[in-house]
């Protein structure tokens, strides 16, 4: 099945954390040599990022690449070939090439054992040299599998930032979301990841979700207060194919809501609606805007480097559902969302020997680059500084993107600022539509033609 577009009016088009996304990777047909790949390229700050695709369930919104529990030694054959493609990727980069943040994200990286995340944490130093104690590492995690014995090992390996996906403090729209889990055991998972001492707590929360008003979501927002989190993530729920969720109703509707399917115009006014309560709840509780997602808490420490940045140094992924950066290709593995897909990609993947090659990818040629950049730079609720740019690109964002600024400002979504590009508070709430309108005509063909699997 073809993805399914949303409505070209909709403030929620696409959940912008990259560009371009990975529908719009394609297959290469020559499979260029990792070391051909990163010959030249800047290494001094690059950004390290390890994927572990298992968790112990899979929530109804959740389309990333994961499978669901893992067969008698699946773990430890996929960190067998995490190292093997370690190997490889560390024999690509020039000697002195050096990290400056590293995350492990998935699925669920605390899904494995305490034994198996030191492993892990030995994949990145040892083999990537990375070292963990000296540089910002951010860990997702789950609630049943904050166990005390695993963050014991990811605080003392160097862990700086701990993110708990919670979603909702309301049982019942824990269910609604279909995340089987109870708010006793948020609590008691948070109770363990602040004994253990991380500089930087996370906790990531959801609106929109299916029978979710005001009064629940700022019950939630206190919640989540009231572990003086150092960050805060809002997300908009989507409901994306193949998901647990749009198994429930045709994916371009919304949740269901009171017993009925609820419009996608209703939706969008109802999640917009949560999303100004919440933003507007934090600013007021001393949290900072970071972007339309993330909020921190004023003073808190900073999870990541500040001398990395996204929007130009590189990143090496490792593992199947990890992409890598170079200024000229990003390259992964293939995607899927279908558990037997995954299935598939997960077996192909510890099976292989040879990982000096790239196998997915989008070339990031032409005007790519600039677009990368304003993106990556846009969606900041600092926006970009247009002399930045300039030095970077030797021209202006009004030079290169005329027409697409100009419909952005068009919508009121652009600030009056003579030194950064800058989106306006409403144009920040919109960021889930003004991200897309910046991508290349290449991509957006690239995305709608992507087959879901």
């Amino acid at each position: 099945m073809t993805t399914v577009p949303p409505r070209h009016d909709s403030p929620y088009q696409s959940y912008v954390y990259a560009y371009p996304h990975k529908t719009a990777y394609r297959p290469l047909p020559h499979r260029p040599a990792l070391r051909d790949l990163w010959a030249g390229e800047a290494q001094h700050a690059l950004s390290l990022y390890l994927h572990i695709p298992f968790c112990e369930v899979r929530c109804g919104f959740c389309n990333l690449f994961t499978r669901i529990g893992s067969p008698e030694g699946l773990t430890t054959a996929y960190l067998d070939a995490l190292e093997r493609q370690a190997g490889a990727a560390r024999a690509a980069l020039d000697e002195g090439a050096r990290f400056a943040v590293a995350a492990f994200g998935g699925g669920t990286p605390t899904y494995l054992t305490a034994a198996e995340l030191e492993r892990l944490c030995d994949i990145a130093d040892r083999r990537m040299g990375a070292d963990l104690r000296a540089i910002p590492l951010s860990v997702e995690a789950s609630p049943a599998t904050a166990t005390a014995d695993r963050l014991e090992v990811l605080a003392a390996r160097g862990t700086t930032r701990l993110s708990l996906g919670v979603q909702s403090f309301v049982d019942a729209e824990a269910r609604s979301a279909v995340r089987p889990q109870k708010r006793a055991e948020v609590e008691a998972a948070l109770g363990r990841i602040r004994a253990a001492g991380f500089p930087v707590l996370n906790i990531d929360l959801i609106y929109g979700i299916g029978g979710q008003t005001e009064a629940s979501w700022l019950h939630s927002l206190d919640a989540a207060l009231a572990w003086q989190p150092e960050e805060l993530y809002l997300y908009p729920l989507y409901v994306r194919p193949l998901t647990g969720l749009a198994r429930r109703g045709r994916p371009e509707d919304g949740p269901p809501e009171g017993g009925r399917q609820e419009s996608l115009s209703a939706w969008d006014a109802r999640r917009l609606a949560l999303y100004r309560t919440g933003r507007d709840h934090l600013l007021a509780h001393g949290y900072e805007q970071v972007s339309m997602r993330m909020f921190r808490r004023a003073a808190s420490p900073h999870a990541g480097a500040s001398e990395y940045a996204c929007q130009t140094d590189g990143m090496v992924g490792l593992g199947c559902g990890a992409r890598s950066y170079t200024s000229r290709l990003h390259y992964s593995f293939d995607y899927a969302v279908n558990a037997a897909e995954v299935r598939g990609i997960i077996d192909d993947y510890v099976a292989t020997d040879d990982f000096r090659r790239a196998e997915v990818g989008h070339a990031m040629t032409g005007d790519e680059p600039r677009r990368r950049h304003l993106v990556q730079s846009l969606l900041q609720a600092e926006g970009m500084p247009l002399a930045e740019y300039r030095a970077r690109f030797g021209s202006s964002p009004a030079e290169d993107f005329p027409v697409e600024l100009a419909e952005l400002s068009a919508r009121g979504w652009l600030a009056d600022d003579p030194e950064h590009l800058l989106l306006t508070p409403e144009g920040l709430a919109h960021s889930d539509a003004a991200g897309p309108m910046l991508f290349s005509p290449e991509v957006q063909a690239l995305m709608a033609d992507y087959e879901a699997k």
